[in-house]
């Protein structure tokens, strides 16, 4: 009996296919393992199919802010404008969120908790960010309502923001109201806000209460001065509060309750540029394999055993 081939090889799947299935793998799989296999999977790699979400966070809290700076222009050039989902921490500089926006047509999921960004960049670029349905600018300590208020005023698909602090970032300030009023006054499509530890009053969370009607959670955890009587709770019964009982950070040694127990399995590692020697790729000269991105630039280095629980600081997880 004649035996036909039914499945094509895995070497002739279209590259979004690849793209799609390469996209369960981790991040340093894709930059050091796929490209090797093959030059079908290495030119697939290369391209914008497993570029469209970006999820670097994690390997960002451990890099230089060169590093880091690299891996994102590398990255966010392979995406060639399909980029729909960017999470990185500690952005390093104005320049980079600048970069960021120049490549956000498609832009939805932008997390940039712990950046280094100013008001400034953000008003500048904000316009360019139109099509933001969630964003994360946890712990960035150099902005405040200047930036939250070109963002309500550019972003108007924004739904879900997310705003928290830690209690050690905000000893130099006295009050963050202006931040809650801006949210109220801009941002009235929100469905969801988290804005847990800011230094705000009872009278700006019932202005964002009474400004956003299609709010469905608001997160105050430990926001001292946040009042909310059984009243106020049961005229706005659709929304869900969470806190704004304040949990004592400082004196905590890790939030058990909302940790990961697994996550101190994390493979954690390094990117830097330029440092592989010459025979590295020996296999991998033909011309095929070139890109102004190549990973001939780069050496990853791996570190088993890292705990990310307690390499920052330690607060309670989103709901």
């Amino acid at each position: 009996m004649e035996e036909d081939c039914e499945f094509r090889h895995w070497d002739e799947l279209i590259p979004d296919a690849l793209g799609l299935i390469f996209k369960n793998l981790s991040l340093q799989e894709i930059l050091t393992v796929i490209p090797r296999v093959c030059k079908s999977w290495g030119k697939a790699v290369r391209g914008p199919y497993c570029w469209q979400e970006i999820d670097i966070e994690q390997w960002s809290e451990l890099c230089l802010p060169e590093t880091l700076d690299r891996m994102l222009q590398m990255l966010i050039t392979r995406s060639s404008g399909s980029l729909r989902k960017l999470c990185v921490s500690g952005l390093p500089c104005d320049q980079s969120l600048s970069f960021i926006a120049d490549h956000a047509k498609s832009l939805q999921t932008l997390q940039l908790p712990r950046s280094e960004i100013g008001n400034e960049i953000v008003e500048q670029v904000a316009w360019r960010l139109s099509t933001i349905t969630f964003l994360d600018i946890s712990h960035c300590r150099n902005i405040g309502a200047p930036a939250l208020e070109a963002i309500g005023k550019h972003c108007k698909s924004l739904t879900r923001l997310r705003r928290t602090m830690h209690p050690l970032e905000l000893i130099d300030k006295l009050s963050q109201d202006d931040e809650a009023l801006v949210i109220a006054a801009t941002m009235p499509k929100l469905r969801h806000l988290e804005v847990a530890y800011l230094l705000i009053t009872t009278e700006s969370v019932l202005k964002i209460l009474s400004s956003c009607p299609e709010l469905e959670l608001l997160d105050v955890r430990g926001c001292w001065n946040v009042i909310l009587d059984e009243k106020i709770v049961k005229k706005f019964s659709g929304v869900k509060v969470i806190g704004p009982p304040p949990i004592d950070c400082c004196k905590m040694t890790g939030w058990d309750d909302c940790s990961n127990s697994g996550s101190s399995r994390y493979l954690s590692w390094d990117f830097v540029a330029g440092e592989i020697d010459d025979d590295y790729y020996e296999d991998m000269s033909d011309a095929a394999w070139e890109d102004d991105q190549s990973m001939e630039e780069v050496e990853l280095m791996f570190y088993d055993g890292f705990d990310f629980n307690n390499a920052l600081f330690d607060w309670p997880r989103s709901p």
